[in-house]
């Protein structure tokens, strides 16, 4: 994003602030204007990487939420800055804010997503892929404990795609090391966090 490009979009984060009844000053807007254009507009360390710092898991998230946004014609980090300044709930992304922050978000520049677009390309599922799925499809998983997930290395044998109505989704059906098989609906959509490509 250029200089204009982020002033145009802060300016319309401090309009839908007033429309909302939580204005922010005019010093607010000074400073939030001079940082974010300050640290957006720095040219990236291509070596330090912000991406790298995340887990496995939240990069994937943040990916998808990414992906999400582009397909809806809309910025993610100005999604996310609305958020943060109306102080809503990111959803699926809100570690950003509790664990990372400002000063994180600020970093990652299009160079450093750029590291990970093949992985965002690559996430379509093909017969013979290999992947690893969690117990969390047949079983409930209390979603805080992480200790209670389990992963299982299987295959991809067979991939379908349902239309219903509005909604189009994919399913699959995956061979385990056993021979016993198993059938994943919405594996591109609600059970997308169910499995994974082995790490190489």
């Amino acid at each position: 994003m250029n200089q204009a490009e982020i002033e145009a979009a802060l300016k319309a984060a401090f309009l839908q602030c007033e429309q909302a009844f939580l204005p922010l000053t005019d010093r607010q807007k000074e400073i939030l204007l001079k940082v974010t254009v300050e640290k957006l507009t720095t040219q990236p360390n291509i070596e330090d990487n912000p991406l790298d710092e995340l887990t496995l898991e939240q990069r994937q998230t943040l990916l998808e939420f990414i992906q999400d946004r582009q397909r809806q014609n809309q910025d993610w980090k100005i999604t996310l800055l609305n958020d943060w300044l109306n102080n809503r709930d990111s959803g699926a992304v809100q570690f950003i804010r509790d664990e990372y922050g400002f000063g994180w978000l600020s970093r990652v520049q299009p160079i450093h997503l750029a590291k990970y677009k093949q992985q965002l390309t690559d996430e379509t599922l093909k017969v013979g892929d290999r992947i690893e799925v969690c117990n969390a499809l047949w079983e409930w998983v209390q979603p805080e404990d992480s200790a209670s997930y389990e992963w299982f290395p299987c295959q991809v044998i067979d991939i379908s795609e349902v239309s219903d109505g509005d909604s189009s989704y994919t399913n699959c059906i995956v061979r385990f090391e056993n021979g016993l098989e198993f059938e994943i609906q919405g594996i591109d959509r609600w059970n997308r966090n169910n499995w994974r490509f082995p790490e190489p």
